[in-house]
C-alpha cells in the first residue's frame, strides 16, 4: 500500500523534531496505536490536502503547529476550513503560542481547539490522551459525500 492510499488516524503538522518525537512518544505511550501521517511544514501539508482532494483518504483529527515554514499553520487551517473535502476534520492548535492575536484568529479561521503545548512530558501524555479519547474516541463528525 503506498503512502497516498493509507489511512491515517492522525495528521501531525510540526516543523519541529523534537515535538514530534515527543508526541509520537506520547501516542505510543498512551496506547494508540492508529497510524500518524507527519508534515514538517505548511507547503507539506497544503499538497497532503490536495490528494485528499482528489479522493485520497482523510484522517479523523488534524494536529496543527502554528509557526511552520513556508506557509503558516495559520494559513494552513484557512484552506482546511474553506474546503468541501476537510471542512469536517477537527482542527486542534497544537502550539508553544500563547499570542491572543494567534489564538483569535485560529478561531476565526475556524480552529476546533486552541491548545498550547505544555512543557512538562506528563503533563503533555495527560494532554494527548485527552485529545485522542474526545476527538477520536467520541467526536462524531459528518461524513464527506463524495
Amino acid at each position: 500500500m503506498t503512502q497516498e492510499m493509507e489511512s491515517f488516524a492522525i495528521l501531525l503538522v510540526d516543523d519541529s523534531q523534537v515535538d514530534v518525537d515527543l508526541t509520537i512518544l506520547a501516542l505510543s505511550r498512551i496506547n494508540f496505536n492508529q497510524p500518524v501521517q507527519i508534515a514538517r511544514d505548511g507547503a507539506e501539508t497544503l499538497e497532503i490536502v490536495e490528494k485528499w482532494e482528489q479522493g485520497g483518504p482523510t484522517p479523523k483529527l488534524i494536529l496543527l503547529d502554528i509557526k511552520l515554514p513556508k506557509v503558516s499553520g495559520l494559513e494552513v487551517l484557512k484552506v482546511l476550513k474553506n474546503s468541501e473535502i476537510t471542512k469536517f476534520i477537527p482542527v486542534v492548535m497544537l502550539t508553544s503560542s500563547n499570542n491572543d492575536s494567534d489564538i483569535r484568529t485560529a478561531y476565526e479561521y475556524g480552529a476546533n481547539s486552541y491548545i498550547t503545548k505544555p512543557v512538562d512530558f506528563d503533563k503533555f501524555m495527560i494532554l494527548t490522551k485527552a485529545i485522542c479519547d474526545y476527538w477520536i474516541g467520541l467526536n462524531v463528525r459528518p461524513e464527506v459525500l463524495g
